[in-house]
């Protein structure tokens, strides 16, 4: 879920993100010409079925079979994918497990399990027909019992309690035959489609956590705690000619400098996230990309803390922080800055300008800490995952420009479990920097501020920001949503949720002998596209 991404800019690949927001008057890619419903029938288009779309970009001497090494960062949090709430476990199983729906690299939602599906007028029904040969990594073929186990699961209908919120409006799944699946909402919710990416797994299937079964081009092989991942290529994946790659190893290793002499040394073959420095090092020998990635850098504060539950101190905090700075010394340019939770990559909602919000301004910054009661400022602690050494770097810098204001800052590096179970699941801690992964849809974005969100270690509470949220998802007119969600973002700005820092570009440096490897707006690393060159 939260992960730093840094890069030299070598060349840009613009991400066109198409989202598919539903409402009771738009529509979801087609209709069925009587204007009773959304549909999208995919077949009848390359650009809308993800079992089309896989196989692209094969041409060009194409070498079958063979194993890869990529390089991560962390350790997963989970096997399981409904219980993983890291991004960095997210983007490796994405190779293992799929929704109803899947993204492409353009951001672009493709049928995958499901075959095509419709939404009624009113916007409370979404009927799906499944994909007929889609089977799971046992063998078993995919059924509706199947999904609706899996959503009823996320939906939390048997506890009451949703493992995954973007399921809190359901109110009935059925499986009304072995290929259909119709899904009923309580309420109208533009973002729904986006949360049936969430994976399919087995009717009753217990065992994810230790072997995890899905239905995705690569199956688990083996796990080894502190290591690695292993996932091996998967026989019967439905899209013709994909995986091309025998085997992938996601091997962990948290220490920058020894991933890059993995990487040098040829024991590894692909470097995702790769540092400025580092990807300078490597000259001509390897294939480098470079591409903004829909991810926000922001350094977090606990609000139900003092100092940081006066505005006064968040605001004169963020005037005290010069992010222009920060993204050259530190991404060395590579970086767009950023005024609230959204990145310009999502620029349908994106609302531009807040970035000014807080210009740098000592003295501004001085006299509101002093309004505050701090007019000699005070000390407190910046914790940071000491696995990811772009937000390591920030922190440094931002240390000294506190200091000029008289806030005496204590760097405290945090081992990656650490965080997530003190920083993000208890929310202990004054400060702390992090990356927050972009999401599809600008609601499965923004709903970690909500009040009551089981996500909000900010521990941000806003009368107003609740009542204009969660009036967007459930608006049906597309001019008037947008607005709201740009007045969402206005209204943490004003407020000084955070110090939103910048979108950084994402690096990522391959073997030469690879090809098909592509960027995603999205937290993913997808093997099944990437083959070994003639």
């Amino acid at each position: 879920m939260k992960a730093k991404r840094n890069a030299r800019s070598l060349f840009t690949v613009p991400f066109i993100l198409l989202i598919l927001a539903l409402a009771a008057c738009s529509s979801a890619g087609g209709t069925n010409g009587e204007g009773s419903s959304n549909a999208v029938k995919p077949e009848s288009s390359d650009s809308q079925d993800a079992s089309k779309a896989g196989a692209q970009n094969t041409s060009g001497g194409k070498k079958e079979g063979g194993n890869v090494v990529v390089l991560i960062p962390q350790d997963l949090d989970y096997l399981d994918p409904h219980l993983a709430v890291a991004a960095g476990t997210s983007e490796v199983l994405f190779n293992v497990f799929e929704g109803l729906l899947k993204p492409n690299e353009k951001g672009e939602l493709l049928p995958a399990v499901a075959e095509s599906y419709q939404v009624s007028p009113d916007g409370l029904t979404y009927t799906f027909k499944l994909r007929s040969g889609v089977k799971f990594h046992n063998g078993n073929p995919v059924t509706s019992q199947d999904v609706k186990f899996s959503y009823d699961r996320l939906a939390g209908t048997a506890t009451g309690k949703p493992l995954n919120p973007a399921f809190q409006d359901v109110q009935a799944i059925e499986a009304s035959d072995a290929g259909t699946v119709v899904i009923t909402l309580k309420k109208n919710n533009s973002s729904f489609l986006t949360a049936l990416t969430a994976t399919v797994i087995p009717k009753d299937y217990q065992d994810s956590n230790k072997l995890p079964i899905g239905t995705g081009p690569f199956k688990f092989k083996e796990y080894v705690p502190g290591q690695r991942l292993v996932v091996e290529k998967f026989a019967d994946y439905y899209v013709k000619g994909v995986p091309s790659l025998d085997k992938v190893e996601f091997r962990i290793i948290t220490d920058a400098t020894a991933s890059l002499a993995a990487l040098k040394s040829g024991e590894a073959d692909i470097y995702p996230r790769i540092g400025n420095d580092p990807i300078s090092t490597l000259g001509d020998s390897y294939t480098k990309l470079s591409a903004p990635q829909n991810l926000v850098q922001l350094m977090t504060f606990n609000i139900s803390r003092k100092p940081f539950n006066d505005i006064k101190v968040r605001q004169a905090i963020n005037y005290a922080i010069d992010k222009d700075e920060i993204i050259k010394g530190v991404a060395l340019g590579n970086g767009t800055k950023l005024g609230s939770n959204l990145s310009p990559v999502l620029s349908k909602y994106y609302q531009a300008g807040l970035e000014d919000t807080y210009k740098t301004n000592l003295d501004k910054a001085k006299s509101l800490l002093a309004e505050a009661g701090y007019k000699d400022g005070f000390e407190t602690t910046l914790s940071v995952p000491s696995n990811y050494q772009f937000h390591v770097d920030t922190a440094q810098v931002i240390v000294q420009q506190l200091a000029k204001v008289g806030i005496k800052v204590k760097i405290e590096p945090v081992e990656w479990a650490v965080w997530l179970d003190r920083i993000y699941k208890n929310r202990n801690y004054d400060l702390n920097i992090i990356g927050l992964d972009g999401k599809l849809d600008p609601y499965q974005i923004l709903n970690k501020y909500l009040s009551d969100s089981a996500n909000n270690f900010f521990n941000y509470k806003s009368d107003e920001f609740d009542k204009t949220l969660k009036a967007a998802v459930t608006e049906v007119d597309d001019a008037k949503r947008v607005a709201l969600y740009k007045q969402v973002q206005t209204i943490l700005s004003n407020d000084a949720a955070a110090v939103y820092i910048m979108d950084p570009n994402l690096n990522v440096a391959l073997n030469k002998k690879l090809d098909g490897y592509k960027q995603y707006p999205l937290y993913v690393q997808d093997l099944s596209t990437v083959y070994f060159k003639e």
